[in-house]
């Protein structure tokens, strides 16, 4: 079997972007996967995992704090993953051919998968798939937290007009979530917060893997040289890609969305009131002291 390569980092930081360009470039992140390029399959185990402990996707941080204190219960679940990925159940991942072909301990081709919540599950992975290679991409916690925050607000405002529209036959389906996708992102302050703790998170599962099997990248740097950094990227997965066959490919990239928040006034003052949690990542605002 080849290593898989797993990608973690904040939600809304450029982990779906460089999923499709790799994908592009003929890596294989899964046959059935969401609007975000996420392979539903090992999205479902990783919400599985987090709710072990009442967590989720925007409160993560129940996972670590309680479910490492069992050993017996981690036995258990890591038993429980792997007999679901020897399963036909992971024809959702491979699709029947690849299934037929050796599931997936018979995958010769570069392969993953990118799924934020991967920030927090991850050495529950890697006890799985101990010689796997992370990728971690970062992206400016305000453009983070704003880009969230415009998400909730789109399908707060959605998802009222749905109901009211087939509220009369609702009964005969239930809605399995609330009225907002992450009542948490609807404030910049805690979205950023969240941003904070994943940032936190993708570095100490990094901190004790060699060198040579973690690629950390910046959305920003990546925007502003795409031919770099995807050509690394690729060497990294393992893809032979020509340097034509790369630039084609990000043609597609949209390098405006590099701190994005600089052209808002009110973003502006948002990230100057957080210049140091900023600075502690490495990104200066101007004009801001710290």
């Amino acid at each position: 079997m080849r290593n898989p390569v797993i990608f973690i980092g904040m939600h809304r930081s450029g982990t779906s972007m460089l999923g499709r360009l790799l994908e592009d470039l003929g890596m294989f992140f899964g046959t059935r996967k969401d609007e975000n390029n996420e392979a539903l399959f090992f999205q479902d185990l990783n919400e599985w995992l987090l709710s072990q402990c009442g967590g989720r996707w925007d409160n993560p941080a129940p996972f670590n704090q309680f479910f490492w204190r069992n050993d017996e219960a981690v036995k258990w679940t890591d038993l429980y993953l792997r007999n679901l990925l020897a399963s036909p159940r992971s024809i959702r991942f491979l699709g029947l051919r690849r299934f037929a072909a050796g599931q997936i301990s018979g995958l010769n081709e570069p392969w993953g998968w990118k799924d934020p919540r991967n920030t927090f599950t991850l050495p529950m992975w890697l006890k799985i798939f101990p010689n796997a290679k992370v990728v971690s991409i970062e992206r400016n916690g305000v453009d983070v937290a704003q880009s969230l925050f415009a998400r909730e607000l789109k399908i707060l405002e959605d998802a009222p007009r749905f109901y009211q529209r087939y509220r009369a036959i609702f009964f005969l389906h239930p809605r399995r979530a609330g009225f907002a996708h992450s009542p948490r992102c609807l404030s910049l302050e805690d979205a950023f917060s969240l941003w904070k703790e994943y940032t936190k998170a993708a570095d100490a599962v990094i901190a004790g893997l060699p060198r040579e099997r973690v690629l950390a990248l910046r959305y920003e740097e990546m925007l502003s040289d795409p031919v770099k950094w995807l050509a690394e990227a690729a060497a990294f997965c393992d893809l032979n890609a020509s340097k034509a066959r790369i630039e084609e490919t990000v043609k597609s990239i949209r390098v405006d969305r590099a701190q994005a928040y600089e052209s808002n006034a009110e973003l502006k003052k948002f990230a100057a009131t957080h210049a140091e949690a900023l600075a502690a990542r490495g990104y200066s605002i101007p004009g801001a002291s710290t």
